[in-house]
């Protein structure tokens, strides 16, 4: 489905130092993105930057959402109002709708499931066989296993890694910690804090070896991060830890999961840095566990 990929480097374009570089760039890609003489551009961003990208393309039709900010409506031709406090796959879908798509059926299409038990045997087999959710053949699932996702992009978005060990001590079934080669250290500290419960795949994975580690999880306790949308799409019971975003917007999509958050004036801020965090301070290890617990699960 994906014909061409533009990668951009957004955060150098930011230093003024190299501004002579980035007028470069830009004119360079400008020259690019009309020279494909696209039909119709879509802008789910809704920024400054994504719109001038829309409109340096040429389309004739450009769509973005009414609710767009730093005044990127003004390069559209076209705009749909989807809401402010919506989740952002409905938002995606009002635009889709009003182009003609169907939006009754939603769904999230996965690669199909391959040998799991070999995928992660082969994964962990170096590290500690012996507490494998796997026979040691690595034939078939002996046990039901729960995944952590301990890392996100914003500082202020991850709980602390020593209540994930904690958490994980408390559930009756092994933990599997996932995340990028960014969060290898974090996913140590809460193996070392999990009494032996837990074991680390944290930087080991591919994007479908960690689909498919999630797709026969028995639930994810996990920030607000990319797994934790993997999970609620794959219809895995999601416990996600919120607290200066709001997911309302951004939170696991459907009616399975459950959130923790702290209802604090200050929010949703969506701030990367904070002096105290308290929004995901005061969620408790205790807490968490007493859900998954009257979960079944």
């Amino acid at each position: 489905m994906i014909n061409k990929l533009w990668i951009i480097n957004k955060d150098d374009w930011k230093r003024v130092k190299g501004a002579g570089t980035t007028i470069k760039e830009l004119r360079s890609l400008f020259t690019s993105l009309k020279t494909e003489k696209y039909d119709i551009v879509i802008d789910l961003q809704g920024l400054l930057r994504s719109g001038i990208l829309a409109k340096a393309t040429g389309a004739p039709v450009r769509i973005g959402f009414k609710e767009a900010r730093e005044g990127s409506r003004i390069f559209y031709t076209h705009t749909v109002k989807a809401g402010k406090d919506v989740h952002a796959v409905d938002r995606y879908l009002e635009i889709a709708k009003f182009i003609g798509s169907d939006i009754s059926d939603i769904k999230f299409p996965f690669p199909l499931s391959f040998n799991f038990p070999e995928v992660i045997y082969r994964l962990l087999q170096t590290d500690n066989p012996s507490s494998l959710p796997i026979n040691k053949r690595g034939k078939k699932i002996c046990e039901k296993y729960a995944v952590i996702v301990p890392g996100a992009r914003w500082e202020t978005k991850r709980w602390y890694p020593e209540r994930f060990g904690e958490l994980s001590s408390m559930l009756s079934l092994k933990s599997v910690v996932v995340g990028g080669e960014a969060d290898v250290d974090t996913a140590d500290i809460v193996v070392r804090n999990s009494g032996g419960n837990a074991i680390s795949v944290t930087g080991k994975t591919s994007l479908k070896e960690l689909i498919e580690i999630m797709r026969n999880a028995k639930f994810v306790v996990t920030n607000d991060s990319g797994p934790m949308h993997i999970a609620a799409a794959l219809n895995v019971p999601v416990f996600a830890i919120f607290g200066p975003t709001n997911p309302l917007r951004t939170g696991p999509y459907g009616t399975s999961h459950v959130i923790f958050r702290k209802g604090l004036e200050c929010s949703p801020c969506y701030r990367k840095q904070c002096k105290n965090i308290r929004c995901m301070n005061l969620i408790s290890v205790k807490e968490i566990a007493d859900v998954i617990r009257q979960s079944g699960d």
